[in-house]
């Protein structure tokens, strides 16, 4: 189960029924208290050096998020308030973690009978979109974890691997959650994509200091243009544009944004322009085919002749985090901002063949 932008059907692939909730909601629960626990301990351990320690923690100024200062040998923290700010976000981690735990059972799996463990193959569903949405979400969770133990003070390796392991371990206690649910199962295949979400944002810490290349999300909410497949599409995806951003893979598509500068600093282009490379898929109306069946297994929806299909862009992009400003709220804006796709023309390679849009979302 991805808990930002994706949902998953029943295992027979017709039932409307859905996991989703909003991005806002889950920005920073991410931990488990044993991963918590274990930094308190080492957190204490780094400050032993604080000169050479605030130096190490010294980040690029191309970093994701500014939320904080940048820790310099003018900007120590003591040894005490290591252990104070770690204590806050462990109890603050604990707290809404076991929150959303308890929230997610009286949702979504209080309804449905308990099991013994099992497993779910949904690899082949939705042409894949949902697991590079797994992919998104692990990702965007364990930047906002990198940068909320940047508070902490912490060493930056520990605070890389902390922070962006965050999301995987996150995603994954949903997906055990889903493995003693009558209603779903573990997939291999979301925790495949949650680890390599994740490790997207630790690889790039680590080697660079510094998120070159992004996972961005964009939406349009889609007008089939038809009375049965809008019918359709309501009843698998809702009707409301926030039930849309979050269930509709037809609509959605998600993108891999490279800053050119970062990775070619003598170029005389903008700081912020990206090139974006994105994945989307068209003419989905079921899990697997076009087929919807009722409560006692009978065919109420056939649409097999709608072809189902990739789709590949290429298209600029618009970094925000790299343009600068002193004013704290354009920062904060800039960061909500940098999580999306900027809207431009595209080359779309989609059903074998290459055609040009004025606009892409």
């Amino acid at each position: 189960m991805n808990l930002f932008f994706t949902r998953r059907t029943a295992q027979c692939g017709t039932s409307v029924a859905s996991h989703s909730c909003t991005p806002a909601a889950l920005l920073g629960f991410f931990f488990t208290a044993f991963i918590l626990t274990t930094s308190f301990h080492s957190s204490a351990q780094d400050s032993s050096n604080l000169k050479n320690y605030a130096a190490a923690n010294v980040d690029t100024p191309h970093f994701i998020f500014y939320t904080h200062k940048a820790l310099s040998s003018d900007n120590i923290l003591t040894e005490k308030q290591i252990h104070h700010r770690v204590k806050i976000i462990v109890a603050g981690n604990i707290i809404a973690y076991g929150t959303i735990m308890y929230g997610l059972n009286k949702t979504w799996y209080a309804g449905y009978p308990r099991t013994g463990f099992h497993t779910f193959n949904d690899n082949k569903e939705w042409l894949q979109v949902d697991k590079v949405g797994h992919m998104f979400s692990a990702y965007s969770e364990s930047v906002a974890g990198i940068e909320m133990w940047r508070y902490t003070g912490i060493a930056g390796k520990k605070r890389f691997l902390y922070g962006g392991l965050s999301g995987a371990v996150y995603q994954t206690i949903i997906e055990t959650l889903d493995g003693f649910s009558s209603q779903w199962g573990w997939s291999w295949g979301d925790f495949s994509a949650n680890i390599l979400g994740s490790g997207i944002v630790t690889a790039q810490q680590l080697g660079w200091n510094d998120q070159r290349v992004k996972l961005k999300f964009s939406f349009h909410k889609k007008d089939y243009g038809d009375a049965q497949l809008n019918q359709r599409a309501n009843e698998l995806f809702g009707s409301s544009f926030a039930e849309r951003s979050l269930k509709d893979y037809n609509a959605q598509t998600y993108w891999a944004s490279a800053n050119i500068k970062s990775f070619f600093s003598q170029t005389k282009l903008p700081r912020w322009l990206s090139v974006a490379v994105g994945y989307g898929a068209e003419g989905m109306f079921g899990a697997n085919e076009n087929i919807g069946k009722d409560k006692l297994g009978n065919v109420n929806f056939d649409r097999r002749d709608i072809k189902r299909y990739r789709q590949w862009y290429l298209a600029p992009d618009v970094d925000f985090t790299r343009i600068k400003t002193n004013k704290k709220g354009i920062k904060y804006l800039f960061i909500f901002l940098s999580a999306f796709k900027f809207p431009t023309p595209s080359l779309e390679l989609s059903n074998g063949s290459f055609k040009i849009n004025g606009i892409t979302f």
